[in-house]
């Protein structure tokens, strides 16, 4: 009973924070409201005895990717003006998106309630998700975890290869004319007269 308490308190969290995230006029509190939704999904995932998915949301959501949103935000000059100029254009896509996610999450919840869906095997006592999860994802799925990878190597190249320009005031050096580089060309010796003391 408590458990099932606790899950809706999160529920709800997750749900306003979530609400909060598409409402907030402030992009850098639309961003920290869904810190607060990565959290609080955290904590449900732990709910559910998940331990591994939960730790691996904080740290790759909360503590990379939101960090960078973050970032980008406030560096970024967003004028928030032409950000909501196509609003109204695109909230009747929006409506039917949304409801097509509901009606599936409805069929979810309405198989697990009247029998449709298989009842979850119980597990021993030392039964590890963890473990479970890697051999999963190393022996059935491997082939789609290393698509995935390349997938995301790719996207790391093209995104330092379309931010990187270069700039015509940086100064930089070039190893191989430092060590072509003789004696003659960096010292110049001055024969000068010696001075007579007076």
């Amino acid at each position: 009973m408590f458990e099932a308490l606790v899950f809706y308190v999160f529920g709800f969290v997750i749900l306003a924070s979530a609400l909060c995230v598409i409402t907030a006029r402030n992009p850098v509190h639309a961003a920290l409201y869904l810190v607060l939704a990565f959290f609080t999904a955290s904590a449900i995932w732990l709910l559910l005895r998940a331990e591994f998915l939960a730790i691996a949301l904080v740290l790759v959501y909360v503590g990379a990717v939101m960090v960078l949103f973050l970032f980008v935000v406030m560096m970024l000059d967003i004028n928030l003006e032409r950000l909501r100029e196509g609003f109204w254009k695109n909230l009747p896509l929006a409506i039917v998106i949304g409801g097509l996610m509901m009606a599936e999450m409805a069929a979810v919840l309405a198989g697990r309630t009247f029998g449709v869906a298989p009842r979850p095997v119980p597990r021993p006592a030392d039964y590890s998700n963890t473990k479970e999860l890697g051999r999963l994802l190393y022996t059935d799925y491997a082939f789609a975890f290393e698509v995935a990878a390349v997938i995301l190597l790719v996207a790391i190249i093209a995104a330092i290869a379309l931010t990187l320009r270069r700039r015509k005031d940086t100064r930089t050096q070039d190893p191989s004319q430092q060590v072509r580089v003789r004696r003659e060309d960096r010292v110049r010796l001055v024969s000068m007269p010696a001075e007579k003391d007076r």
